[in-house]
């Protein structure tokens, strides 16, 4: 009798296994997929900057023209 109670109690055992192995890939996926958010968050930041740091010689340039006509204002209330 006692083999009966050893035999019907080792099955939860094994989901208890199966269930912690399951929040452990849950863990670890979650985590990957964060990891290449952060990449791919980090590598837009570079693209954007690099982006503006090409961008701003010309920008000066543009300004650095004086206007050929004066620009009128638009009185405000």
């Amino acid at each position: 009798m006692p083999t009966d109670l050893m035999r019907a109690s080792a099955p939860p055992a094994q989901l208890r296994s199966s269930a912690r192995n399951f929040n452990i890939v849950a863990i670890v996926l979650t985590a990957a997929l964060v990891a290449l958010q952060l990449v791919g968050l980090a590598l837009l930041e570079r693209s954007h900057a690099h982006a503006m740091q090409t961008s701003a010689p010309h920008e000066a340039a543009v300004c650095a023209e004086e206007p050929a006509a004066d620009v009128s204002q638009i009185p405000t209330d």
